[in-house]
């Protein structure tokens, strides 16, 4: 029997609140980022008790929030391992492709990952993204665009699409 790999986390200040990153190394030693939480977030696991708080392997990911933050990012390309069943990961994926300071329908992510009789599968494996922001479900609304479900929070959503919307249109004028 092998031992568990170590779980490592940080938490960095954002303009949303803390964020918590945790992350471990895979069988081939590459470190990777496997959740990304906001404070008070349905689903925010407990740190476990030998969880290690390690800033310096989450250095690359934090400079890239940091950037996203401020405007400067539109994309993120640090290492994640998202774990979640096969058709969870295949939404998660389906997320990446929804374009910065842009949103689509949970039904039109079921018609890429599946077909739109899954939309309510679908949404429910959007909200259990474990890195939300990089994997931006914060980016997907109702059918008739409204907000709906967050496990960050609608109040958070809101400030992640205006800040996208905000910058995207600096971008376009500038």
């Amino acid at each position: 029997m092998t031992d568990a790999p170590a779980t490592y986390y940080t938490v960095i200040d954002t303009p949303i609140r803390d964020v918590l990153l945790v992350g471990s190394y895979d069988h081939a030693e590459q470190f990777a980022v496997s959740g990304l939480f906001m404070t008070g977030q349905r689903y925010e696991p407990m740190l476990g008790a030998a969880w290690i708080r390690n800033a310096h392997l989450f250095a690359d990911a934090e400079k890239q929030l940091v950037a996203y933050f401020g405007g400067d990012l539109t994309g993120f390309d640090f290492s994640i391992a998202a774990r979640g069943t096969e058709f969870q990961r295949s939404v998660w994926a389906a997320l990446l492709d929804i374009a910065f300071g842009t949103t689509c329908t949970y039904g039109e992510v079921a018609q890429r990952v599946a077909d739109r009789r899954k939309t309510r599968a679908v949404a429910a494996a959007i909200g259990r993204n474990p890195i939300g922001i990089a994997v931006p479900c914060h980016r997907v609304v109702g059918a008739d665009g409204s907000l709906t479900g967050y496990a960050g929070g609608l109040d958070r959503k809101r400030w992640l699409l205006d800040h996208e919307a905000t910058v995207s249109g600096a971008m376009l004028s500038g």
